[in-house]
């Protein structure tokens, strides 16, 4: 009997979490996703993501990106830090990785 292909799966599934900071009304997350959409890079092209990457944001604030091509972590945390710098908030909050497919947004404790 003939194999049937699979379906192909999601090969990347990554979280940032921006709760604590937009807790206090300090983050934008909307505004983060919009930056997210307009600045990865998919074959050397911003902004043009196809299917091949999708962002989502839900009500808990997270959002969550699912690339069916070769993606980087640590792509993610580079656009993120650079989105907290372009807002004057990376002085004060932190891109802190909390499990293998999660980054967390949190702020330096200053104790």
């Amino acid at each position: 009997m003939p194999r049937l292909p699979r379906p192909p799966q999601p090969k990347h599934k990554f979280v940032i979490d921006y709760s604590r900071p937009a807790a206090q009304d300090v983050f934008d997350g909307a505004e983060f996703e919009k930056y997210l959409h307009d600045r990865i890079k998919v074959e050397n092209k911003a902004g043009q993501l196809g299917d091949k990457v999708k962002i989502t944001r839900d009500s808990s604030n997270k959002i969550i990106i699912t690339a069916n091509i070769p993606f980087s972590k640590r792509y993610l945390k580079y656009l993120t830090k650079k989105f907290l710098k372009k807002n004057t908030l990376r002085d004060w909050i932190r891109v802190v990785a909390s499990s293998k497919d999660v980054y967390q947004l949190r702020f330096y404790s200053i104790a």
